[in-house]
């Protein structure tokens, strides 16, 4: 994540000085020995905050959100229902865990080489000071952007996740286990980081922003297509695939299991009554 977020901001202020990065082992290599491998892991607290106040609810609302969508309809839920289960929580969840977003990004992308200080010296110093100098709704800046960027990964990585999987399992190519589960993540990943791609690099280099670089979302990216070409959209794709495919594979897997254990639990409580 934080070799992704230094691609995407590449480019943006041209200086001789620059260290430029090449490729997602030559980025992880050079952040290593010129900043030490710690850096790597820049903004980790604020991105477990984000997980635990974003993801739990986009993952954890969905079925229930898509089983409201199809109520009084006894069939499976309809690809509009998914869709629109995948829209409403992904709404809730950037509204809510925005603030963690904007601290995470800024502390992965800043960097303390040729003399410049640092914007913010932890997390915690991270909200205070943007709430501060940019006012409270400084740390939810991007947020439209972040929520277009968030409905297309909700969308995209929920319903491509179902629709791999039931295809697989009706098909007979795989059984609803292990190998599907794998195989149905790393493809919704690979579908969501081509359709985020655009709106993810715009997201991150409008929140990392100082105020008054950009005016806007869109000066923001007709910024970038003026002065680097449309390519720029798509830097640090590499990294931003293997981030949602290993993203992907951990949490569905783990989703899965944990689903088919209460359900083993609801059925043995159940039986019992």
């Amino acid at each position: 994540d934080t070799v992704k977020v230094r691609l995407q901001i590449q480019g943006e202020c041209q200086t001789s000085r620059a260290i430029r990065y090449k490729g997602v082992l030559g980025t992880i290599t050079t952040l290593a020995k010129t900043e030490g491998p710690v850096k790597l892991y820049s903004g980790l607290p604020a991105g477990l905050q984000r997980q635990i106040s974003f993801a739990s609810l986009r993952i954890g609302l969905y079925d229930t959100v898509q089983e409201f969508f199809s109520a009084g309809k006894e069939t499976t839920p309809s690809l509009g229902s998914k869709i629109s289960a995948g829209l409403t929580t992904g709404g809730v969840a950037v509204f809510i865990g925005q603030p963690t977003e904007v601290v995470k990004v800024r502390l992965q992308a800043q960097s303390h080489l040729h003399g410049l200080k640092p914007r913010y010296t932890g997390t915690y110093n991270a909200y205070r000071v943007i709430a501060t100098t940019e006012g409270l709704m400084g740390l939810w800046k991007g947020t439209t952007v972040n929520l277009t960027r968030n409905v297309i990964i909700n969308c995209t990585e929920l319903v491509t996740y179902d629709l791999m999987k039931e295809g697989l399992v009706k098909n007979k190519l795989l059984a609803d286990d292990l190998p599907c589960h794998c195989v149905s993540a790393l493809i919704a990943g690979f579908c969501t980081t081509v359709l985020c791609s655009p709106v993810d690099v715009v997201k991150t280099r409008f929140i990392n922003s100082p105020p008054g670089q950009y005016t806007s979302v869109p000066n923001c990216a007709m910024t970038m297509f003026t002065k680097e070409g449309p390519l720029a959209f798509f830097k640090g794709f590499v990294p931003s695939f293997l981030r949602f495919g290993s993203w992907n594979v951990i949490m569905f897997v783990c989703f899965e299991q944990l689903k088919r254990e209460l359900t083993k639990s609801r059925r043995t409580v159940d039986c019992a009554t």
